[in-house]
């Protein structure tokens, strides 16, 4: 009976009979067995050369490859070792339909190397060392066994694609969960105010290098906080931002770095909060005098509803007269030493004084001080150059009345 042999699952057709047989080696072994044994005898045999050939292929293709430290490219060769010699293990083992078992090979790296080599560049090692393998098949194959070696060979790469996506996948769950504790810890050092070199050693464990750097202080939406984060540090990528944030009870606190002014860093950022005030701290050089602009934003907060009419956002500086009549010592002596102290001594205090009690009337102040209206306009010019408060308008006009009450207080 003449055969016209087409490889099946490890059987072949026999096309006179119309049926599947299979082929018998004359030691009564089947064909297919006896052609991958063979074919593993091969492969064991060119496991040193395979290896050697994609350590080289790598050298010669992959740049990346090439500036690794001499210590990361050996851990990578010896990778590459271990899965081709997996493959040969299972190669020799595996009967036809039994599944490819869980490839841990990769679980000889260090965890440094998965840092080193990123997921990409994962599968470009593969690949040459499929590439190799593959430009070798004739040679490695038993006769008869190409197709066979070729076979298993996808179903393997296959395998180690998924396993290299699910070591990958571990470890950026790993590093998600530390990194979110990680941020947690600064935000709420900065918070406090508790600013020491552990705040140092945390942001460099994150990879924060920007300045400068802003705190915006609001309300919570009603979502799942871990939500809400997730969406701001995506945004703050997009915007080529460094961002931090953290709910706490009912607060979010978010700190952005590498944003070019106040305006820049509100972008993306404000409408991420929940409804109600939203205020921003100051802008400070670095992560380290974050603190300060924290502790700005957070007393604004709690003085926000002071001035009900207040923009979203807000500044924090545009909130010191709430924040002093709140408590914040902070906003009490800034007033001081920028309204009541440039103003001591001089002529200019005592006519802001006279001004506001009586209800900004030009006219009422020069009659009570003796001098022209025109000296009067003149003063008040100086006060804002001084102050940055310009007496002729409410809210500058109400700065300066509290700042005023407070230097008086201070000197008594």
């Amino acid at each position: 009976m003449s055969e016209r042999g087409a490889w099946n699952g490890g059987q072949v057709r026999a096309d006179g009979q119309g049926d599947d047989v299979v082929r018998m080696a004359g030691d009564g072994v089947p064909m297919s067995d006896k052609i991958r044994e063979d074919t593993a005898r091969r492969l064991d045999r060119a496991m040193g050369s395979l290896g050697t050939a994609a350590m080289a292929r790598m050298e010669e293709r992959l740049a990346w490859y090439r500036a690794l430290s001499a210590e990361d490219r050996s851990w990578v060769g010896l990778v590459a070792q271990a899965g081709i010699a997996a493959f040969v293990e299972w190669f020799g083992h595996a009967g036809e339909g039994r599944p490819t078992p869980s490839i841990e090979f990769f679980g000889t790296a260090p965890r440094e190397l998965k840092r080193s080599v990123s997921l990409q560049q994962t599968v470009d090692l593969v690949r040459i060392v499929v590439e190799v393998v593959e430009a070798q098949v004739e040679e490695l194959a038993a006769p008869g066994g190409a197709e066979l070696l070729r076979h298993a060979m996808l179903r393997y790469t296959r395998d180690v694609a998924f396993a290299a996506a699910q070591v990958y996948a571990r470890e950026a769950e790993a590093r998600g969960s530390w990194d979110a504790r990680l941020e947690a810890l600064i935000v709420d050092a900065l918070v406090r105010g508790q600013v020491d070199d552990g705040l140092h050693s945390w942001a460099a464990a994150l990879g924060w290098t920007s300045a400068p750097v802003v705190v915006f202080a609001g309300y919570a939406p009603d979502e799942d906080p871990q939500s809400v984060i997730d969406g701001l540090r995506d945004k703050g990528r997009r915007l080529g931002h460094e961002l931090l944030a953290g709910v706490q009870g009912d607060r979010l606190i978010v700190i952005v770095g590498g944003a070019d002014g106040v305006k820049d860093a509100a972008r993306g950022v404000v409408a991420r909060f929940g409804p109600g005030p939203v205020v921003i701290g100051p802008e400070v050089p670095d992560l380290h005098a974050a603190a300060r602009s924290a502790r700005a934003a957070i007393a604004g907060l709690r003085a926000a509803a002071g001035w009900p009419d207040a923009p979203r956002p807000v500044l924090a500086e545009d909130l010191l007269a709430e924040r002093a009549l709140d408590g914040d010592e902070d906003a009490r002596a800034q007033l001081v030493e920028n309204v009541y102290k440039p103003l001591a001594g001089t002529p200019l205090l005592d006519t802001l004084a006279t001004y506001l009690e009586q209800g900004t009337s030009l006219e009422a102040t020069a009659r009570l001080l003796f001098v022209h209206p025109n000296t009067v306009r003149y003063r008040l010019r100086k006060i804002t150059e001084l102050t940055g408060y310009q007496p002729t308008e409410g809210r500058s006009a109400f700065t300066l009345q509290v700042g005023l009450i407070l230097g008086r207080l201070s000197v008594t």
